[in-house]
C-alpha cells in the first residue's frame, strides 16, 4: 500500500489516538448474545505470493493453487481483486470452492463505483456488485469500499445516499482518505450517525504518513482494521502492542467482529507479524488462532 508510506518514520507518533467518543457507547450497545465469544479474522491483502513458494506454500505450485495454500495458513483475504472488476459466477464458485470452512472474503468495492463514479449512478454497478457476491455464502465477509482521496466533504449527501441503499444484507465497511473528514467534527458526526442507522463500520487505517485516517470511530460492533508496517521495524512490533492492548478493551466493551489485515512492502514478511500479533491476541485477549507456518517441503533424494 502506497497510502501514507514515508521513506523515514524516525519522527513518527505511533502511539494510538484516544477512542472516538461514539466508540465505547456503540460497543455497549452491542448484542452479545450474537456469539458466544468474537470473532476474528487475520490476514493478508493478496493470496498470489511467489515469495512464499518453498516456504508457507509448497515449491513450484502453480498460481491458480496459490488460493488453496493461502486460506490453509490464514482465515480471511482482504480481495482486492474485486476493485478492478466484478467477478462472474464461475470465479467466484471456484473461489467458494477452493477454501475451507472458516474462511472469509473481503471483498473491495469496483473502483467503477468509488473511484471512476464516485458513487453517483452506480445504483446498477452495485446491484451487480452484491449480487456477485452472493454465492460465496458463508465465506462472504465484511466488503468495504475505499473512497479516493478526491471524494471530500462536498460527497457527504451522496455517500449518505449511498449506504443508505446498500442493501443485500451484505456488510460494509467505509474507508475514507480525504483530510477534510477529520479536520471537521460536525461532518464527521454526522457521517457516523449515518452509519450507525445504517449498521454499517468504519474502515481504521494504520499508516504511518497518515495518521488522521486513524479516527478510532467504530459505528457498529465490527473493527476492520488495516495495519501497514514498515520491513518489520521495532516499531511494527510496537504498534502491535498497542492495538492488542486497545483490542482488549474493545472486546471487553462488546466488540464482536475484527478484521485486520497486516501490509507489508515485502510480502514475506507479513506471515512474521502477523504469529507477532496472534501471539499476543492469544496471551493478553484470550483469543486463539491457527498460525502459519512453513510447510515441510519434500527432499530430493541425492545420488551417490
Amino acid at each position: 500500500m502506497e497510502f501514507g508510506r514515508l521513506k523515514n518514520i524516525d519522527f513518527v507518533h505511533f502511539a494510538l489516538p484516544p477512542d472516538h467518543p461514539g466508540t465505547a457507547r456503540v460497543l455497549t450497545a452491542a448484542d452479545r448474545t450474537a456469539y458466544l465469544q468474537p470473532q476474528v479474522y487475520v490476514g493478508c491483502p493478496t493470496w498470489n505470493n511467489k515469495p512464499w513458494l518453498g516456504n508457507y506454500y509448497p515449491a513450484g505450485v502453480a498460481a491458480n493453487e496459490h488460493l488453496f495454500w493461502y486460506s490453509r495458513q490464514f482465515n480471511t483475504i482482504e480481495l482486492n481483486t474485486t476493485h478492478y472488476r466484478i467477478p462472474d459466477a464461475a470465479t467466484i464458485n471456484r473461489w467458494r470452492d477452493t477454501v475451507p470452512p472458516n474462511f472469509t472474503f473481503c471483498p473491495k468495492v469496483p473502483q467503477l463505483i468509488s473511484h471512476d463514479r464516485q458513487l453517483l449512478k452506480s445504483q446498477g454497478a452495485t446491484i451487480a456488485f452484491q449480487e456477485s457476491l452472493k454465492d460465496l455464502n458463508e465465506h462472504l465477509g465484511c466488503a468495504f469500499l475505499q473512497l479516493p482521496p478526491t471524494f471530500g466533504l462536498y460527497g457527504l449527501p451522496v455517500l449518505e445516499d449511498y449506504i443508505a441503499d446498500w442493501a443485500g444484507g451484505i456488510s460494509l465497511a467505509i474507508e475514507l482518505r480525504e483530510a477534510g473528514w477529520f479536520n471537521n467534527e460536525p461532518a464527521f458526526k454526522e457521517l457516523g450517525a449515518a452509519l450507525e442507522a445504517c449498521n454499517l463500520a468504519t474502515v481504521i487505517t494504520d499508516v504511518a504518513g497518515r495518521r488522521d485516517v486513524l479516527h478510532m470511530r467504530l459505528t457498529n460492533s465490527t473493527a476492520f482494521i488495516r495495519f501497514v508496517g514498515y520491513g518489520l521495524h521495532p516499531s511494527d512490533y510496537l504498534r502491535l502492542n498497542y492495538w492488542v492492548e486497545r483490542l482488549k478493551v474493545w472486546f471487553d466493551l462488546g466488540l464482536q467482529k475484527l478484521y485486520f489485515f497486516i501490509h507489508q512492502e515485502n510480502i514475506s514478511h507479513s506471515p512474521i507479524l502477523i504469529n507477532y500479533f496472534l501471539d499476543q491476541l492469544e496471551q493478553h485477549c484470550g483469543i486463539k488462532l491457527d498460525k502459519p507456518k512453513p510447510i515441510p517441503q519434500p527432499v530430493q533424494g541425492s545420488l551417490f
